[in-house]
């Protein structure tokens, strides 16, 4: 099958998408992806620099006759998310990420794809190797860990892009350019709690909460996806407040960019109460099926019964937990007052750790505005702060104002009237994407950001649309003709 994907058309493109996806490129351990980039732009004998953080910028010149066309940065993120199914044997660390067709799209079997960022990435490799694409001075710019905290464009230094137009390819929808998005925080609420031994005749579970969808926490946070840990919460306060429950550890979640798809808890019943914990778990079971019927269809809940074990939270201290963990908010916060079906501000509970006396949320709080991304911020500590537990701010990276007058950001509507006969949408998105922080050296810089169709980012349904990776494809070859003189550009 990757054959077949390697014959995809534009092929060299398809190619290059393939060779990425066979080198392991976590956030925050880039190590073997710099090197094979670093790699692939020496090996064309091009200007290729990696910076003391990671980066890696490769340089190609313009082609014959565009030499007076203003220059331009390509830009990519080199990481991606690693999410896989529970039930998907996968090493991330050490295997190429298995992919298939099917119908118009490419997945993978069972785990993310890559196509966030990897189709931006295999994009520009495929330009830079081309020997008869029309293009101008190219910087081609391969940032790191854009995924967890912005580290790579954070940490760019100014003076170093020659480039004046900087086109980001990290965007999921074929007919938008996105000219603005959010910024964000990683907030981190943390705790402890007092373990007591399980005493009496108990039968001991693990409680699962699975199948839901899952997503982009920032792009997809509008939908109204299930979130395992809010969910298992629900659960388990539903229970707490009929039965009497033993927590032993609550795991849920993953990376903060990513809606929680599946959250586990292991708690023993008392042997009379059995029936009724079944029962109570069966009718939530029936109500979140009706309440997500249409966001996430394969929700499951399920108690499997497992070994006994010996601890178990202090039942004061998981009253706390439960409570701490119902007060965080999660999800949409604010609407744009500006600009129609914008979310402004937002919070995505991510992560859910109760384990060995201590407990940890982990959140991603976004927003458009700065001082409202504050504000939510502070809500969150206060909800923490009610019950004694610390939060710490970390990652926080600006927002990235829209420059709807930039010349490049006409010239792209106008190449796309002309060329698919429709009008494509010029707007700002909830997700965090690095112009805005790079924009911080290079304040003069116009930025647009634009790519193919992709769906379920940052989750095991990440797909790529087949059709639209050509449409991309061909409109930015156009795009590179027409990059406006350089004199036209201040």
């Amino acid at each position: 099958m990757l054959q077949t994907i390697r014959s995809l058309k534009p092929e060299r493109l398809w190619n290059h998408f393939s060779d990425l996806n066979e080198v392991p490129r976590p956030s925050k351990r880039e190590d073997r992806v710099t090197a094979f980039m670093k790699n692939f732009g020496e090996n064309l004998g091009l200007s290729t620099h990696v910076d003391h953080i990671g980066n890696v910028l490769i340089q190609k010149p313009a082609t014959q006759g565009m030499g007076h066309k203003t220059p331009i940065i390509l830009q990519s993120h080199l990481d991606m998310v690693h999410q896989k199914n529970a039930n998907v044997n996968f090493d991330f660390e050490t295997e190429g990420i298995k992919m298939k067709i099917d119908g118009d799209w490419v997945k993978a079997e069972g785990t993310t794809l890559g196509a966030d960022n990897g189709i931006g990435v295999a994009t520009i490799m495929a330009i830079l190797e081309s020997k008869n694409i029309i293009h101008p001075a190219i910087d081609a710019l391969f940032t790191i860990d854009e995924e967890t905290g912005m580290t790579g464009a954070k940490e760019l230094k100014g003076g170093l892009l020659k480039g004046k137009i900087l086109l980001n390819l990290d965007t999921e929808d074929d007919d938008e350019l996105t000219i603005g998005c959010a910024g964000g925080v990683d907030v981190t609420g943390k705790g402890t709690y007092t373990q007591i031994f399980l005493h009496g005749e108990h039968q001991c579970f693990k409680l699962s909460v699975t199948g839901l969808t899952g997503g982009h926490s920032g792009m997809e946070i509008h939908k109204g996806l299930g979130n395992a840990n809010k969910i298992m919460n629900r659960v388990l306060n539903d229970l707490n407040h009929e039965i009497d429950i033993k927590v032993n550890s609550i795991d849920g979640g993953g990376l903060r960019n990513a809606i929680p798809r599946e959250s586990f808890c292991l708690l023993a019943i008392p042997t009379d109460q059995v029936k009724t914990f079944k029962n109570i778990v069966s009718s939530l079971r029936t109500i979140f099926k009706i309440e997500y019927n249409t966001t996430d269809p394969n929700l499951d809940i399920q108690p499997i019964q497992i070994e006994k074990f010996d601890s178990i939270i202090a039942p004061e201290d998981l009253d706390k937990i439960i409570n701490v963990i119902y007060s965080c908010p999660s999800g949409i916060y604010r609407m744009s007052r500006d600009i129609p079906g914008l979310v402004q501000t937002s919070n995505n509970l991510a992560r859910v750790l109760v384990k060995n006396s201590t407990f940890e949320l982990m959140c991603l709080t976004r927003s458009a505005i700065d001082s409202e991304k504050k504000d939510l911020s502070n809500v969150i500590r206060a909800v923490f702060a009610l019950i004694g537990a610390s939060v710490t701010f970390k990652g926080e990276y600006p927002g990235w104002t829209p420059k709807p007058g930039a010349k490049i950001v006409k010239i792209m509507e106008d190449i796309y009237t002309l060329k698919f006969n429709s009008t494509i949408k010029v707007a700002a998105c909830h997700a965090g994407l690095e112009c805005g922080i790079i924009g911080t050296n290079y304040p003069e810089m116009e930025m647009v950001s634009f790519g193919p169709n992709i769906r379920g980012a940052h989750s095991p349904d990440e797909k790529v649309q087949i059709s639209s990776v050509q449409k991309f494809w061909d409109y930015l070859l156009e795009v590179l003709k027409q990059i406006p003189d350089l004199s036209e550009v201040k």
